[in-house]
């Protein structure tokens, strides 16, 4: 019944309405991007690509899925993703724009503005390798792309994938700036989900017996991968919610005939303060030595040729590939939270608001105090990171199904996305009701 009543306000709600509404048009919009593919590519050894190359489905996802149809928006908000990355980490160690970010509004404008700036060269490059790499494509033994180009057929590919992810980010700070979510995450999410139609079809095919009935040795493995994402999905929610609250008390202050101050309240800190972006980070470390040595594998120098194609199997192996995916996460998360957890600046915050934790004095103790807490939360965070990386590999192991091998990665995004947008659709309804009263 609540359910309803939520549903029933938002309808209610003329502008909300409109917004859901132009939302979900841009979201029609991109998928109808994601399915005009670019001239000159073999579809047929593009699939058989991506279905042997688990880094490549990884890179899909980040571009929304429009990276395995080789379409006008291949490269996704990839490249955007990654300037945010750099600019939030240079926000921490350069000063000017570490003083910039603090400005309000038009620092993050301008941070925002030179984001834009620096996708279109990372645009560029990330184009550049793919198109090098389905030239090449050596795992396959013909290129999804011909090998030989002309400089213009070579430059309209760029210059379309730049224009493409450039369309993409817009529509993602359209769809922001709605309040309805975050738009690129959405993005994301929708190239998730619109994968979901044919998993289930591949699913049914692979439960049929030759006789026309049901497997019933497949069916058992199905149950167990749905238990498996279950247990993963409320893993992922609660996780996701979870928060250590740190006592913070103000002290009583008189200003004039007033009183201010004189409460209890809490400081949260999150399990999970990166997100995903250990895993992106991951994702990239992880992707770069096996393109890299593709490259290098049909080398006329012998050791170059020999040292391209170890790396290759290196990389090839699920084994090798799992405990290194896990530790970077593992790693990145403390890094990343490291970055964007600055406990000095928040204790000096407390201090001049006149709050302090009780047993701690304000200052550098209560800094110390804070990043001995967040440490110590942050290990689960991290080890819950890295076990969903990668979910996917234990669950092909565990129940033999290819076609139901959804990531953890990818329920982690569809997750932290629905409980992002529908906080900040009840943050709305919430304000309407204020404004109301």
């Amino acid at each position: 019944m609540g359910v309803m009543n939520v549903l029933r306000q938002i309808w209610q709600a003329k502008d909300l309405r409109r917004s859901l509404m132009i939302v979900v048009g841009m979201l029609a919009i991109f998928r109808v991007l994601a399915h005009i593919p670019l001239p000159g590519v073999d579809q047929e050894n593009l699939r058989a690509l991506f279905a042997g190359n688990q880094l490549l489905g990884f890179v899909n996802i980040f571009s929304g899925g429009g990276l395995e149809n080789f379409s006008i928006v291949a490269l996704g908000v990839a490249p955007y993703i990654t300037a945010s990355i750099i600019f939030q980490l240079l926000a921490m160690a350069v000063p000017s724009l570490e003083e910039l970010s603090k400005e309000g509004d038009y620092g993050r404008q301008k941070i925002n503005q030179y984001t834009r700036y620096a996708t279109v060269p990372l645009a560029a490059l990330q184009g550049i390798g793919i198109i090098t790499l389905l030239r090449q494509s050596p795992a396959l033994g013909v290129p999804v792309l011909p090998a030989i180009m002309t400089p213009f057929v070579y430059g309209s590919l760029i210059i379309t994938m730049i224009g493409g992810s450039m369309l993409l980010m817009w529509i993602g700070e359209l769809i922001t700036e709605r309040k309805i979510g975050n738009g690129i995450s959405l993005l994301i999410f929708a190239g998730i989900v619109s994968q979901l139609p044919s998993t289930v079809i591949n699913t049914w095919q692979l439960l049929r017996s030759p006789g026309g009935g049901i497997d019933t040795a497949q069916l058992m493995q199905i149950g167990v991968f749905l238990a498996i994402a279950v247990i993963t999905i409320y893993g992922v929610v609660y996780v996701t919610e979870a928060q250590r609250n740190v006592p913070v008390s103000y002290a009583k202050r008189v200003r004039g005939s007033r009183m201010f101050g004189g409460v209890d309240t809490h400081l949260p800190l999150r399990v999970n303060q990166a997100g995903v972006i250990p895993i992106i980070f991951a994702i990239s470390i992880l992707l770069f030595p096996p393109l890299a040595a593709q490259f290098f594998a049909g080398a006329t120098t012998p050791w170059l040729a020999n040292m391209a194609n170890g790396i290759t199997r290196l990389f090839q192996n699920q084994t090798f590939y799992a405990a290194s995916y896990f530790v970077l996460v593992f790693i990145f998360t403390y890094f990343y939270t490291a970055v964007i957890f600055q406990p000095i600046q928040i204790a000096e915050n407390l201090q001049k608001q006149g709050g302090f934790i009780p047993g701690i004095r304000p200052g550098r103790p209560t800094a110390e105090y804070l990043g001995y807490v967040i440490n110590r939360i942050i290990f689960a965070g991290a080890l819950f990171l890295g076990t969903i990386a990668v979910l996917p590999l234990v669950m092909q192991q565990t129940t033999g199904i290819t076609t139901l091998a959804i990531g953890g990665t990818s329920l982690l995004i569809v997750v932290s996305v629905v409980i992002e947008t529908v906080q900040q659709i009840k943050a709305q309804l919430v304000m309407r009701d204020y404004e109301s009263f």
